[in-house]
């Protein structure tokens, strides 16, 4: 069977690229200090690695231009549990840097605005859960300095 006659006797291959009941993510960031650089997002269902979420590799990430209005969205999501972790990378260098070598030198937010306490936040306190209804947060970005 042709690939057209297979999209055309019940849309198979169209089906196939998109989870079952997914979802989207809409997520709008505020309190950013300035529009330099950039902001990267990453969202997982890993509690083992979160916030470090580039270790996964079924993780959502993007970075977008910093802006005074920023939105970031998310689709195709497949429902679970999930956390999303946003660095302010306002020099672009693809990682967070530190002052010290401990304290966070760019901004950074997290889902639920989950409180950071000289650590990341828990899992516990930054999870919520995708069902195929569009989701939609805010996140305040916080600058240590």
């Amino acid at each position: 069977m042709s690939r057209l006659a297979l999209l055309l006797s019940g849309g198979v291959l169209a089906a196939a690229s998109a989870p079952a009941n997914a979802g989207s993510v809409t997520i709008t960031v505020t309190d950013l200090r300035n529009t330099k650089g950039v902001v990267m997002a990453c969202m997982t269902t890993k509690e083992s690695i979160f916030p470090k979420c580039r270790r996964d590799p079924n993780s959502h990430r993007t970075v977008v231009k910093a802006s005074n209005t920023l939105t970031i969205r998310f689709d195709d999501v497949a429902p679970g549990d999930y956390a999303i972790a946003l660095l302010h990378d306002e020099n672009e260098d693809g990682k967070a840097n530190r002052v010290l070598g401990m304290a966070p030198k760019e901004g950074y937010g997290f889902s639920r605005d989950a409180p950071v306490n000289m650590a990341p936040p828990d899992w516990d306190d930054a999870v919520f859960t995708i069902t195929d209804a569009p989701k939609k947060m805010t996140i305040k970005m916080r600058y240590f300095l």
